[in-house]
């Protein structure tokens, strides 16, 4: 399956003051697999290492960090002269050996010839617990599960997605029936590469539904591996609220869901674990919605969503067969989907402030706001065909604006007096070029 973030390793590789690269990202997001199709398309060699083999590799990471021993022995190991030009190096689950994240830093600053990539499902959570890092001396990257984007491609559709790319807006009433159904697709698939692949090969919804269940029982086994005993029940709770969370009209992450008499001081370190795993993401109110965002945001009071909209689809019960029900994927569970769906596509977009939403003094609340670091954009998501944005019109009058942005199943409209852009929700990945951002 083709990955749009192979582009930017290939920018990385070509750099002429190119460090050690870490790319960052949940399990089961497709971390291996890119690097190593990354070192296949554009390496001669690949040395792939696996920090999870300890007793093999410490040693050779327990002496002195000279990255010409560390070459020698690591060729002697896996059987194959590593090359500076023609070998990528992969580091595996690089957090379970920290002399080896510590070793980057001699490699950046002895070494930048050699091409080091490095992955870690839970690098995140190790370096929250105090993990030695060499700050300033690698560069990141974020995987996450497949886009819808990346969807279509994974299902052959090159043509269309270069199409709609080249013409934007134009002329998509044609295909909007086929996307729609693409989109509805995806909202009981997801973007998890082992859940895609599944689909792929068998067109079968219910065997998909299988895979994301396994998915799902993995990430609460990783708790009971990789987390803190002392807080390991806690994570469950918490992960097993989402759902709920979700279902109210309000999404605002209420302790008490999780279990009666629940406080903040209690499930904070539950909540940072799993956002460190990759595992959740956290979208913060907004008191004023000014640049920067971070400046504005209530910490205390956020939204918790999960990393992928098939997981989640799974999690809470929804049966695959409501794919066969018209557009009712896209309203069910309140909306939960949807706004879901839609959070984890702003992630892609890097350039772009996302991971915020604002609520008024009242009931007034917008879904998302979206800052380029000038200008402020509020984002209303909504299911279906409706597009009765209450909200929307509170927040545009008290605050005017530049563009509001709505996302539904409507056809994309601009309307230049009012100031708002109607973007289909399979249209997001247009977001950036848009608002005439480099992504």
């Amino acid at each position: 399956m083709e990955r749009v973030l192979i582009d930017e390793l290939h920018k990385w590789k070509n750099k002429s003051d190119r460090k050690p690269l870490i790319l960052r990202g949940a399990r089961q997001v497709g971390k291996t697999w890119l690097l190593k199709d990354f070192g296949k398309k554009f390496f001669k060699d690949v040395c792939y290492i696996n920090f999870e083999q300890k007793d093999v590799l410490g040693a050779i990471f327990e002496g002195t960090l000279s990255p010409q021993r560390i070459i020698e022995q690591l060729s002697v190991y896996s059987g194959k002269k590593i090359q500076p030009a023609d070998t990528l190096l992969i580091f595996d689950e690089v957090q379970e050996m920290p002399r080896a994240l510590t070793s980057l830093k001699y490699f950046a600053e002895e070494a930048p010839e050699y091409a080091i990539c490095c992955a870690g499902s839970l690098l995140g959570v190790a370096l929250h617990e105090g993990t030695s890092f060499p700050v300033g001396k690698v560069e990141f990257l974020d995987l996450y599960p497949l886009s819808f984007r990346e969807f279509l491609l994974a299902n052959g559709e090159e043509m269309l997605l270069d199409y709609i790319l080249k013409n934007g807006h134009r002329d998509l009433a044609t295909f909007t029936e086929k996307l729609t159904d693409y989109l509805k697709k995806y909202f009981v698939i997801g973007g998890m590469p082992s859940a895609v692949l599944k689909w792929l090969d068998t067109h079968d919804f219910f065997e998909v539904d299988d895979v994301q269940k396994q998915l799902l029982a993995a990430y609460e086994n990783d708790f009971s591996k990789h987390a803190p005993r002392q807080i390991i029940e806690k994570i469950r709770y918490v992960w097993d609220s989402i759902p709920s969370q979700l279902a109210k009209e309000n999404k605002k992450f209420v302790y008490g869901l999780v279990r009666d008499g629940a406080r903040a001081r209690e499930y904070e370190d539950s909540l940072m674990w799993l956002s460190d795993a990759g595992e959740i993401i956290r979208t913060y109110n907004i008191s004023k919605p000014d640049v920067p965002l971070k400046a504005y945001a209530d910490l205390k009071s956020f939204k918790v969503f999960l990393l992928d909209v098939g997981l989640l689809r799974c999690m809470s019960g929804v049966s695959p067969k409501v794919i066969l029900e018209g557009s009712k994927i896209f309203e069910e569970f309140k909306g939960a989907l949807t706004e879901q769906y839609v959070c984890q596509e702003l992630q892609l977009f890097k350039r772009l402030q996302t991971n915020f939403y604002w609520t008024s003094s009242s009931s007034a609340e917008v879904d998302f706001l979206v800052s380029d670091g000038m200008e402020v954009y509020p984002l209303e998501c909504k299911a279906g065909i409706t597009m009765n944005a209450k909200s929307l019109k509170v927040y545009r009058q008290k605050y005017m604006p530049k563009w509001s942005l709505r996302t539904s199943l409507l056809p994309y409209n601009k309307n230049e007096e009012e100031g708002i852009v109607d973007i289909p929700l399979y249209m997001l990945f247009a977001l950036s070029a848009e608002l005439r951002i480099e992504n």
